[in-house]
């Protein structure tokens, strides 16, 4: 099955909502490997801290396909998207990028505006996943990596769900909490 994902980044320093604190990453991750082991042959996401690279670190430990979409340049993301957080999440983004840009397996959605980049990258996660998983046979599904609880109009990882539901993908959630 292939895996189209997304889900929360670790949460700022200062969060009033808890939603990913770093001190969660060991427990979401032994969630997320687990998930993956049992029902992934390859995972399509983007690359933000948080759930999709500790989605993409756990499908290379178990040898899984990697396809991540990314909704502007890999340093503009990496700035904006990766190392704005607490952790040390720079070299396992270039670490992970370096591998899927080597297999031909980064994507660079075409330029869009600034308030339109994160949605337009979530639809294009779910495009690469049916797509993939058509050219294997395989089945598509859904994994929303959160706290479970919408944060309100501009949340993309509930955005995410409703559009993989929209397009009748099976959708599972994996908690961040």
């Amino acid at each position: 099955m292939i895996v189209a994902l997304a889900g929360r980044r670790i949460d700022a320093i200062g969060a009033r909502q808890r939603r990913f604190p770093l001190e969660n990453v060991e427990l979401v991750s032994e969630r997320l490997r687990e998930m993956l082991k049992t029902k992934a042959s390859g995972v399509v996401c983007s690359a933000a801290c948080g759930a999709d690279l500790i989605a993409l670190s756990a499908a290379i430990t178990l040898g899984l396909r990697r396809r991540v979409v990314l909704p502007f340049e890999r340093e503009r993301f990496r700035e904006t998207s990766v190392i704005d957080r607490p952790g040390d999440w720079g070299p396992v983004y270039d670490r992970v990028l370096n591998d899927v840009e080597a297999s031909g397996n980064l994507v660079v959605i075409p330029k869009t505006s600034d308030e339109q980049a994160y949605s337009a990258a979530s639809r294009a996660i779910l495009n690469e996943a049916i797509s993939w998983a058509a050219k294997l046979k395989q089945p598509v599904a859904a994994c929303l990596v959160w706290d479970g609880a919408s944060r309100g109009v501009d949340d993309l990882t509930e955005e995410f769900g409703v559009e993989a539901r929209k397009r009748g993908l099976a959708v599972f959630e994996q908690m961040t909490i």
